[in-house]
């Protein structure tokens, strides 16, 4: 996306805003990869105890201006998984591991996420990245999905807590929709409240 491009997308957050939030993803993300190292070690035992694959999943999504990067994860399925292509994650999915199922349900498998957000390829809030195999099927229906290439991506966001599974390419676009109202409506008190609202549903044990 060129620069004169980007002067025409709608972007809520100012200058200003975008240092504080890029200042609370480096902070927060520092705090959180200390805190919950033992967490890090404990799944990394109870995955080689279950004996198959790596602990980390990386797979390549595409983020702000367009570029790739890996995003990380405790791996959930089993190392076959995608032997057919690419395949969407559904809400109940024969391809988790007895582990990963349990990482699933409780959202701990975004956890190594905070150092994708620490280094700067991610937000803590902000439109989910999604891989360029179904990017290129969104944008034949919805060209403005670009527009999304202006920002970070996040872990959580409106869309993550609301929309459900995107398994679906009607969910794709209704999450897009979501996305795209948050990018030109957000704000640090937006931020706040969808944080707010993902750790209380992580606490809880909701599911979203």
């Amino acid at each position: 996306m060129t620069k004169e491009a980007k002067k025409h997308i709608n972007d809520g957050m100012g200058i200003g805003g975008r240092f504080c939030k890029r200042s609370f993803d480096i902070c927060g993300s520092c705090i959180g990869l200390i805190l919950t190292s033992p967490i890090f070690l404990a799944i990394a035992i109870a995955q080689k105890i279950e004996g198959e694959g790596p602990v980390l999943f990386r797979q390549e999504r595409v983020g702000k201006d367009g570029k790739t990067f890996n995003i990380l994860k405790f791996r959930t399925m089993k190392t076959t998984a995608e032997n057919d292509g690419p395949q969407l994650a559904q809400e109940c999915d024969d391809r988790l591991t007895k582990v990963g199922k349990f990482l699933r349900l409780h959202h701990i498998d975004e956890l190594p996420q905070l150092w994708n957000v620490f280094i700067g390829d991610m937000s803590f809030v902000g439109y989910r990245p999604e891989r360029q195999y179904f990017i290129d099927q969104i944008i034949q229906q919805r060209p403005d999905y670009t527009e999304l290439y202006i920002s970070r991506p996040g872990v959580t966001s409106d869309a993550t807590l609301h929309n459900g599974y995107t398994n679906t390419m009607e969910k794709m676009i209704m999450r897009l929709d979501m996305d795209l109202n948050y990018l030109h409506t957000r704000s640090i008190a937006i931020d706040c409240k969808i944080i707010g609202e993902t750790l209380a549903k992580v606490i809880c044990g909701q599911k979203f």
